[in-house]
């Protein structure tokens, strides 16, 4: 099975979430070594199935988001979970719930709610690829749309320094729970270390505002080697089509 997988463009476009989430699914396919084929699109939004990214081309088939792939590769023969007993996979379900609850609300909150990064950073890049006025009107309108999202689920009225104290609980249960052990579940990743993965390099080696996301990373000595160390199984020489890491980490590698 070869997977071809569609995120934005990459250097002019991507945000954080988006960012994150295709690097969750990239990590995911290598560690079921699985070859890959990254396109990045201006408009793959707008062809995923789901209007999320990133989404697979298999064949024939599309397939978008994490938790969707994980089934799809699940029935083609090939799992990182199936080495789990239930009461492990239900605390895995439990853990990826927390990092999507957490780090992805907090990473949609800091690029469309928070003033400063909003105009920026988000608005240029979101709105790179088409032209005046409908760079605009795309970008305010999807502000819109995640700020009556956060308004949903009570995050509107919160402050950054609330934020980032969610992210640092967040990291928190995240670092109890790995340990001292090379993954999640002790010697073989699963597509909890996948997503993991995908948001904490995301924010260790994406350029902000401020430090200020990092640094809440930064603060756990042992989430930040359990990024090094797939960082250097699963991406580092790796064919260049496949690995998305190389375009950025050059100058802001976790290795460095």
């Amino acid at each position: 099975m070869r997977v071809k997988r569609s995120p934005p463009r990459r250097n002019e476009q991507i945000l954080l979430s988006d960012n994150a989430a295709s690097l969750a699914v990239q990590a995911f396919l290598q560690m079921c070594n699985l070859p890959i084929q990254v396109v990045c699109r201006a408009n793959a939004e707008y062809m995923s199935p789901s209007g999320k990214v990133p989404f697979i081309h298999v064949g024939n088939q599309v397939v978008s988001e994490l938790g969707p792939i994980v089934q799809f590769v699940k029935a083609k023969g090939h799992s990182l979970s199936d080495g789990l007993d239930e009461v492990q996979k239900a605390e895995m379900k439990a853990y990826m719930e927390l990092v999507n609850n957490m780090l992805l609300t907090a990473e949609l909150y800091l690029q469309w709610c928070d003033d400063v990064t909003v105009e920026e950073i988000t608005h240029p890049r979101y709105g790179s690829p088409y032209p005046w006025p409908l760079n605009r009107i795309l970008s305010y309108q999807k502000q819109w749309e995640v700020r009556r999202k956060m308004k949903a689920i009570g995050w509107a009225g919160k402050t950054l320094e609330q934020v980032l104290e969610d992210v640092d609980q967040c990291c928190q249960a995240l670092s109890q729970r790995l340990g001292t052990q090379p993954y999640f579940f002790n010697k073989q990743p699963t597509e909890l270390d996948a997503l993991v993965f995908g948001h904490l390099f995301t924010i260790l080696t994406t350029q902000l505002i401020t430090d200020e996301l990092s640094e809440k990373v930064k603060n756990y000595s042992n989430l930040t080697a359990f990024c090094r160390r797939i960082e250097q199984q699963y991406f580092e020489g790796h064919d260049k089509d496949s690995s998305t890491i190389a375009a950025r980490s050059a100058k802001r590698s976790l290795l460095r």
